[in-house]
């Protein structure tokens, strides 16, 4: 399950900035999480909540943005959102693309006292 190494990566980072700025306690956790990251959020909120016992994130809402995948055809330049992993142009049909978004795991914000 690498939603685990996921949630201590992200308690690191947020246990990191609140040592950095003073803060007595993190009481949310903002997440951008792709669709194509294959992150499990309730995995993940799951694994953070059991990792944070003890710490200064210890009960920090996790609140998650989710990031449609969306491509751009490298032919006719058009965005579009890719649904059910079709990843071919709806305009022009081709098959070559670069994904504009829908892979970020990162943390956004956090909300600290």
């Amino acid at each position: 399950m690498h939603e685990m190494a996921i949630a201590e990566g992200v308690l690191d980072i947020a246990l990191d900035y609140a040592k950095k700025n003073d803060a007595k306690c993190i009481r949310e956790i903002g997440l951008l999480i792709g669709d194509m990251s294959g992150v499990v959020v309730d995995s993940l909120t799951f694994s953070f909540d059991m990792i944070a016992k003890g710490t200064l994130a210890e009960g920090a809402e996790i609140k998650v943005k989710h990031v449609p995948l969306v491509g751009r055809c490298t032919k006719c330049g058009k965005d579009f959102h890719i649904e059910h992993y079709d990843f071919w142009c709806p305009e022009c049909k081709d098959g070559v693309l670069k994904i504009v978004s829908g892979r970020e795991m990162q943390v956004e914000y956090l909300e600290v006292d």
